[in-house]
């Protein structure tokens, strides 16, 4: 069989990601990395094998040999690239969020329609083990009818002032608080109705970014169901782990609880620093890509490559959209706020 030509806009951390997977499926042909930072481009090219590498995105999607792109650029950054995707017939992938305005992430998904690409976003959780058996006790009934969900997901304050450069043009309700709210809509088979959400902005100001500390939100759904959310950009930076994720479900039958960062499962100290290493999310056994951040890259490869539809769609990203700018828009006025 042909291999398929795949390009990745964006070579930071997560493009990377991309880039590997594509590099390492023998049905793909890795065709080209694009990143504003040339050396970055190069670097990610070289690496994994690329056979040609890019500053400006509109060459990218200009190149015949490519079929299909993902979009790994920073959470504002993903319109203008998967615009010009779409306007090329490429499928394509974008990285969670799908746009950070509504109006955005509406056209991407109306372009998508009219010229019937296929249209992924990467909400990954979608393909972790530990939120799959919750949604299949959910949907055989064994926890009841689900009434509350309680999520978690922060990152210590490392991330936003040193990881990136444009954490002060997001949030972390974008960075993390769209895999939170993709989940209580996936996990629940409903959409949300209503929001309410406060948040303090100190700490992070206080050292030269400027994005809110947290954001605290409630959010009411249309069958009842209530999912108090919680996404922090400044827990302390001598946590074991990267990520702090919780969840709980709690049903009339029952409820079940996930703690995907402080397990325990496995353990590791040595002279500078406590962990527990990830187990589930990016790992490699005996040379061979495992873990549910790469199967679902893995997952659209099936799809453009067997014409199957994607298990998280753009719809699914405009729904996320929708809900995290309602819960801006509460933070605003210091009250609930109806989802439209």
């Amino acid at each position: 069989m042909e291999k398929v030509g795949f390009g990745v806009i964006g070579a930071g951390i997560w493009g990377t990601v991309h880039a590997r997977v594509y590099a390492e499926d023998p049905r793909v042909r890795l065709v080209a990395i694009c990143d504003i930072d040339r050396k970055k481009a190069k670097e990610v090219a070289d690496k994994f094998g690329a056979e040609s590498y890019y500053t400006d995105f509109q060459e990218l999607v200009d190149n015949p040999d490519i079929t299909a792109v993902s979009v790994a650029t920073p959470d504002f950054a993903h319109f203008q690239p998967a615009m010009a995707a779409i306007n090329k017939g490429k499928h394509l992938l974008i990285e969670k969020p799908i746009a950070t305005r509504v109006e955005e992430a509406a056209k991407i998904l109306e372009e998508a329609k009219k010229t019937k690409i296929k249209l992924m976003v990467d909400f990954h959780n979608r393909w972790n083990p530990c939120f799959l058996k919750i949604k299949s006790s959910i949907e055989k009934g064994e926890v009841g009818e689900v009434s509350l969900i309680y999520l978690r997901l922060s990152n210590p304050s490392v991330v936003p002032l040193s990881w990136f450069s444009w954490s002060g043009k997001s949030s972390v309700a974008w960075f993390l608080g769209s895999h939170t709210v993709d989940l209580a809509r996936w996990l629940l088979k409903d959409e949300a109705k209503k929001v309410y959400c406060v948040s303090r902005s100190k700490l992070l100001r206080g050292k030269g970014v400027n994005t809110p500390d947290f954001f605290e939100s409630i959010i009411e759904f249309e069958k009842g169901a209530v999912v108090v959310m919680e996404n922090a950009w400044i827990l302390p930076e001598t946590e074991p782990n990267i990520v702090d994720f919780k969840c709980q479900v709690i049903g009339s039958k029952g409820s079940m609880c996930a703690d995907l960062s402080h397990h325990r499962a496995l353990e590791k100290y040595t002279e500078e620093k406590a962990e527990y290493p990830d187990l589930f999310a990016l790992n490699e056994i005996y040379g061979k890509l495992t873990g549910f951040a790469f199967h679902s890259i893995e997952h659209f490869i099936d799809c453009v490559i067997e014409d199957k539809e994607p298990i998280s769609t753009g719809k699914d990203g405009l729904e996320v959209t929708k809900i995290i700018c309602a819960m801006e828009e509460s933070i605003l006025s210091g009250n609930p706020v109806r989802i439209r």
